[in-house]
């Protein structure tokens, strides 16, 4: 059954709290409703994922690091924070580089790296990858949780269970990644598309716009953030990015297993893998009872349909990972929509 509302996602993280913060929806016509994606890198880390982070800190001689965010997601048998409260050598870094002057300065451990984030972060931990090689530092490791965003909007785009009119595209990563990738979201899907930045003007910018293409339905790419995003890309992010990293089938919270959608280690860079070097095993486990953090990533569900949300869910006491990070789509409802 279609729905009757015009449904635009936004698919990145810092979109969903401008929004909220900006009261953007409050401003939007009757019969345009703005929901949110999986552009929230914390959120969409798979459970099994984070419970494998959490086992390799439990090694000895191991110092795990990651950003602030992963610290506090609950995986099945508690979280990274509370391993470091219970003694764990558990580091919060702002990169990759940080993660390696740690391991120059520590020879005797092995330096983890946990790394989640789309094609902005990615380049990054690339770059701290050959630099590492090139100083002939050893002991660092990147537990890698990379994802490639277009995978998933293919996948949405294509759902059955989700209504999605068009989508207001990541300003991040396309300064990345160029608008060419998206235009098979458009030509084949017949959705509309448009990057655009994250001050008001451009949120309101590029929601007038995909009304436009609908209205005259029309589906096409638009880059109304042309400041910072060119049609092509930042060619030679993109190169040293896929110099170190390859695709690979990913795992994606509320999505489920998506082919070519994550990075792993090239095999001439494998020396750099947590995963290869500790080869922990983790069992399956289900999502955390009542959270419907995989329904609104999946723009299936509302925060507010959600019966933990502001009662066992909060920012202190997070049951999933969507009121855990700053750029879930949950706790952008808590802080903002009253």
């Amino acid at each position: 059954m279609k729905a009757s509302k015009i449904r635009l996602m936004e698919v990145c993280g810092t979109h969903t709290m401008a929004i909220a913060g900006f009261g953007i929806k409050k401003l939007l016509p009757k019969g345009v409703e703005l929901i949110s994606g999986p552009g929230c890198p914390v959120c969409v880390t798979h459970q099994q994922d984070i419970d494998r982070a959490i086992e390799i800190a439990k090694i000895k001689n191991v110092i795990m690091t990651t950003f602030g965010d992963m610290l506090r997601v609950p995986g099945s048998k508690g979280s990274l924070e509370q391993l470091k409260t219970a003694g764990a050598d558990v580091r919060v870094v702002y990169s990759c580089l940080d993660a390696l002057t740690i391991a120059r300065d520590n020879p005797d451990k092995k330096i983890v790296f946990m790394g989640v984030g789309f094609e902005t972060t990615s380049p990054t931990v690339a770059a701290a990858i050959l630099e590492a090689k090139k100083r002939k530092i050893r002991n660092l490791l990147v537990l890698s949780n990379f994802k490639i965003i277009f995978p998933a909007l293919k996948a949405l785009a294509g759902s059955k269970k989700t209504h999605i009119d068009g989508f207001i595209c990541p300003g991040h990563v396309s300064v990345i990644t160029g608008s060419l990738p998206y235009e098979q979201i458009a030509k084949r899907y017949k959705k509309p598309c448009v990057i655009t930045g994250f001050e008001e003007a451009d949120i309101i910018t590029g929601i007038k716009c995909l009304l436009t293409q609908i209205k005259e339905r029309k589906s096409r790419v638009e880059i109304a953030y042309k400041r910072a995003v060119q049609k092509k890309g930042n060619l030679k992010a993109q190169r040293v990015m896929f110099s170190v990293f390859t695709l690979n089938d990913a795992p994606w919270r509320g999505l489920g297993m998506i082919k070519r959608s994550g990075l792993s280690l090239r095999k001439e860079f494998t020396n750099f893998s947590a995963e290869e070097e500790f080869r922990v095993k983790v069992p399956r486990v289900k999502e955390p009872k009542g959270c419907l953090c995989a329904e609104v990533l999946q723009g299936i569900k509302s925060p507010r349909d959600c019966r933990l949300f502001k009662k066992r869910c909060t920012p202190q006491t997070p049951v999933g990972p969507c009121m855990v990070s700053s750029e879930g789509a949950c706790a952008a409802h808590y802080k903002y929509e009253k």
